[in-house]
């Protein structure tokens, strides 16, 4: 995972963590800040993922976020 891509979308997004992963604490989030390192290895550590799924399963919130977010905003 690119930390650059989660950083850069790091506030608009991690109000959607909680939603998303409902097992990750405020201070896990706080923790995290951005770095999909450490993000993956939470959602492995909490959720029980392989690796690869963890990986997968943000790609997949992102896209759908960035497609919700970009829906929204003015052109």
């Amino acid at each position: 995972m690119n930390d650059d891509i989660l950083q850069g979308k790091w506030k608009q997004v991690k109000g959607q963590f909680r939603t998303w992963w409902g097992k990750l604490t405020d201070n896990d989030i706080e923790e995290i800040a951005g770095r999909g390192e450490k993000l993956i290895g939470l959602l492995q550590e909490k959720y029980g993922y392989t690796r690869e799924h963890a990986e997968e399963e943000v790609k997949r919130r992102l896209r759908e976020f960035e497609a919700r977010f970009s829906s929204v905003m003015p052109k």
